[in-house]
């Protein structure tokens, strides 16, 4: 790919934001024992320090990539930058559990900016088409190889420095970034200003957030808890408002104009159940191996290679993979894959030897890494240019909102059904029902639409 010095700069900073937004996805998870051990904390809290910063993520970034658009990019970029570094430098401090999950918040907002800034940025320096999806190819590998890596370089940080060393690694890959960002002198203004849609931006925030609060809390205060019947009433007033106050507005934070579309509602979907699978399972196991079979952080990075190696060689392998099959046959059957993951590890009984847990991971890892890239594909292919940048934010929403149902579901399972073994089979039969139910919506809606079958990246 021929380059301009000011396009490879640019690659860089946009490049280094993404590695530590999707580094904080799943380093995390190794991290749950020592947390537990030092801020005193339950299944439940721990669940907080996952979910709260991909619920806030989930829900502030599609009024993110409006505030690039009104503010300019590079400036929200910045500015999204400096504060994951801050709040990143206030969860590696923290003494207290409220303290981290509110840190953990403030990282969420600041992945929000980051992401759709940073896309706006390579879509304004890489005119080219060709030279775009090569730029956007190179920023999303860095991010499954975060996704790879984050495991294992947790628990090597944990294993050398603490837990507190996997948060302050933040602050100078991010301090790093705004050097390189601040080099940047030629950002194009973006075509578009899409006002912000601010009542629509503070329900989502509600009714998300009110949703997680009823799963997570649901099991430790009891579902005749007066604080979760009332959280339930709210999370599905506020939900039914939000629609309808997205539907009646000229320009709203998410049109529902799109979901007309087949392609678009199934890959949404299959998006949000394969998140939900994906990072539940990842939250499970963490817990399991840490707690149950008391491995360090150190081994349980290590055990959940092969299956993030997998993620990034499915992320890799997609686009190729995808004009042989088909999306219509690819997803399908990554569903499958999913579904057969998780029956192999809903049959192998209980405390199994962590060999025969791994042959299972190949499978889901591949489904995980293809699945994405592929959805986004189908979505790119089928909606209007204008209407691109609002898509890939609510694929991303998507996503990461089915990363803290899956953290909040399978957690609280945990919690709820004794003895372990039975809450995790219910969770893997969840899963695997899940999965085949994406499946099915996928195959319905593209069948409707020969055409789709042999969408190509």
């Amino acid at each position: 790919m021929n380059t301009t010095p000011a396009q490879k700069w640019l690659l860089a900073a946009t490049s280094i934001s993404y590695i530590i937004v999707i580094l904080d996805t799943s380093i995390v998870n190794v991290a749950l024992a020592p947390l537990a051990a030092t801020l005193h904390s339950t299944i439940t809290g721990l669940q907080w320090v996952v979910s709260a910063y991909t619920v806030t993520f989930a829900s502030l970034l599609l009024s993110g990539g409006a505030l690039g658009d009104k503010l300019g990019a590079k400036k929200v970029y910045l500015s999204g930058l400096l504060l994951f570094a801050v709040a990143s430098a206030g969860c590696g401090l923290s003494t207290s559990l409220s303290a981290l999950v509110v840190s953990r918040i403030l990282q969420g907002a600041g992945a929000a900016l980051l992401v759709p800034a940073s896309l706006s940025l390579i879509n304004g320096e890489f005119l080219a088409a060709q030279q775009r999806i090569k730029a956007i190819g190179i920023w999303a590998g860095c991010g499954g190889i975060a996704m790879a890596a984050g495991p294992l370089l947790g628990g090597i940080l944990i294993q050398l420095l603490g837990w507190r060393s996997i948060f302050l690694l933040n602050i100078p890959i991010a301090l790093l970034g705004v050097l390189i960002t601040m080099r940047i002198s030629v950002i194009k203004n973006p075509v578009q200003k899409r006002p912000i849609d601010v009542l629509g931006q503070l329900l989502a925030i509600i009714a998300l957030g009110s949703s997680i609060a009823v799963l997570i809390e649901g099991v430790s205060r009891g579902w005749q808890d007066t604080w979760i019947g009332a959280c339930m009433v709210v999370a599905a007033l506020v939900w039914c408002l939000f629609i309808f106050i997205e539907r009646s507005i000229e320009q709203p934070m998410l049109p529902m104009t799109l979901f007309r579309q087949p392609e678009f509602s199934a890959a949404v979907a299959v998006s949000l159940i394969s998140g939900l699978v994906f990072y539940g399972l990842f939250f499970l196991l963490s817990l399991y191996l840490q707690t149950v079979r008391d491995w360090s952080s150190l081994d349980t990075g290590l055990a959940f290679l092969p299956l993030t190696m997998l993620v990034t060689l499915g992320s890799f392998s997609a686009g190729k993979l995808n004009r042989q099959f088909g999306a219509f046959w690819l997803i399908t059957g990554c569903c499958g894959l999913y579904a057969a993951g998780f029956a192999g590890l809903l049959i192998l009984g209980e405390n199994p030897a962590y060999w025969r847990i791994a042959l299972c991971f190949p499978a889901l890892g591949l489904a995980a890494g293809i699945i994405t890239p592929v959805a986004t594909s189908v979505v790119m292919n089928s909606i209007t240019r204008d209407q691109a940048g609002i898509a890939a934010g609510v694929l991303n929403a998507s996503r990461q909102t089915g990363s803290a149902l899956g953290v909040a579901i399978f957690g609280g399972l945990l919690s709820a059904v004794k003895p372990l073994a039975t809450g995790i089979h219910l969770a893997v039969c969840i899963a695997i029902a899940l999965s085949l139910l994406g499946g099915a919506l996928w195959a319905i809606a593209l069948s409707r639409n020969s055409a789709h079958k042999k969408t190509t990246l």
